[in-house]
C-alpha cells in the first residue's frame, strides 16, 4: 500500500461525491455546494492510494487563533490502517500554534479523537442549525 498524505486542494468532484457516498455522508447529494466548501477551506488534506483518493478532510479558521475540522472520512475499505490519523496528525500540525481545534464527533469516533489529544470542551453542549435529517 503506497499512501500518500498531503494537503492539496486538487480534487475531481466524482472522486470526492465517490469517499462519501461510501460513508454514507449526505453531503454527497450536494456535490455543487460540497466541492465549493472543500476547495474553499483554509486547508485541504488528501489520503491516495496510488491516486485514488481513499481520504479527505478539511479545516476552516480564522488564521490566527481558532480552527475548526468540520470534515475527516476514510474510504470504509481502508480504515483501521492509520489514513485517518496520519490526516488528522498533518492538519493538527498546520494548526498546533493555535489557541482552539475544534471539532464535533460522531459517537462511534470519540475514541479516535481522544487518542490524537482531543477531549470534550468543558460544560459546552453542541448546537447547530441543520436543514438535513441524517442525525
Amino acid at each position: 500500500m503506497s499512501l500518500e498524505v498531503s494537503l492539496e486542494d486538487d480534487i475531481e468532484r466524482d472522486e470526492v461525491v465517490s469517499l462519501y457516498r461510501a460513508n454514507g455522508w449526505s453531503s454527497a447529494e450536494k456535490p455543487e455546494q460540497l466541492i465549493p466548501a472543500l476547495k474553499n477551506s483554509d486547508a485541504l488534506v488528501t489520503a491516495r492510494i496510488s491516486g485514488k483518493l481513499v481520504g479527505i478532510g478539511n479545516a476552516i479558521s480564522d488564521g490566527s487563533l481558532v480552527a475548526y475540522y468540520p470534515h475527516l472520512l476514510v474510504h470504509p475499505n481502508y480504515q483501521d490502517k492509520g489514513i485517518g490519523r496520519a490526516m488528522m496528525k498533518l492538519l493538527q500540525r498546520r494548526y498546533a500554534s493555535f489557541h482552539q481545534q475544534i471539532l464535533t464527533a460522531d459517537a462511534k469516533a470519540v475514541e479516535f479523537y481522544k487518542s490524537l489529544g482531543f477531549e470534550r470542551a468543558g460544560k459546552t453542549v453542541p448546537m447547530w442549525i441543520y436543514t438535513g435529517n441524517e442525525h
